[in-house]
């Protein structure tokens, strides 16, 4: 009879001791299951994130490239295309700036004031503004280079978003209008040439914001 007795007790218990425990496996299995899913999630989205950034950056250093060519060639205006310079300056991709801010960017600059300075006829026209361009990423003070393009980027992206304005409004007066501005033979791929050049400010501004 005392045996019964124990049996009724300790059985019950230690069944629903067990359910309980097995409750709370299957709710640490959710638990962990739910924080992986965020961790994937959030590093998936960072990384998109910073991907487009930079996709946008060299899409942009492409476009002022293609903007710097055109002024040597057949876009040759009154506008003030030295302004792409600081536009690159700001907007230029992390991985190039701090190679042309090494050492390596350092005695290209180097090169360039010699050639400038002691073979002025032989310093060809279309190296002003990329050698110019390397010149301001060397001997730029930290505030430019590092706090304008890094915590207080907002600044930066503001400088292009005015550079972009100005370029365009100077380009649309010099073309006759907007309508002229894209119907032009050399005109439209300028046009949207200058039009690229918000995409990558616009962004910024966008998950400055956010």
């Amino acid at each position: 009879m005392a045996k019964s007795f124990l049996a009724m007790k300790t059985g019950p218990a230690a069944g629903a001791s067990e359910a309980s425990q097995a409750l709370l496996e299957s709710d640490l299995r959710e638990l962990t299951m739910a924080a992986r899913k965020l961790a994937n999630h959030a590093i998936v989205l960072g990384g998109g994130i910073g991907f487009i950034g930079t996709f946008l950056q060299w899409l942009v250093f492409f476009c002022c490239r293609y903007l710097l060519v055109l002024d040597k060639t057949n876009w040759k205006t009154n506008m003030l295309t030295g302004l792409l310079v600081p536009y690159i300056f700001f907007t230029m991709p992390g991985l190039l700036f701090g190679f042309i801010r090494g050492e390596i960017g350092a005695w290209i600059a180097f090169v360039v004031v010699v050639l400038r300075l002691f073979f002025p006829r032989h310093f060809p026209d279309w190296l002003e503004l990329p050698g110019s361009l390397i010149l301001l990423t060397v001997v730029a003070p930290a505030i430019f280079a590092d706090t304008f393009r890094g915590s207080w980027l907002i600044i930066g992206v503001g400088v292009c978003l005015v550079i972009g304005c100005y370029l365009l409004h100077e380009h649309i007066k010099a073309s006759g209008g907007l309508k002229e501005a894209f119907q032009k033979p050399n005109g439209w791929s300028n046009t949207i040439g200058i039009l690229l050049l918000f995409i990558y400010p616009v962004w910024a501004v966008v998950m400055w914001f956010l």
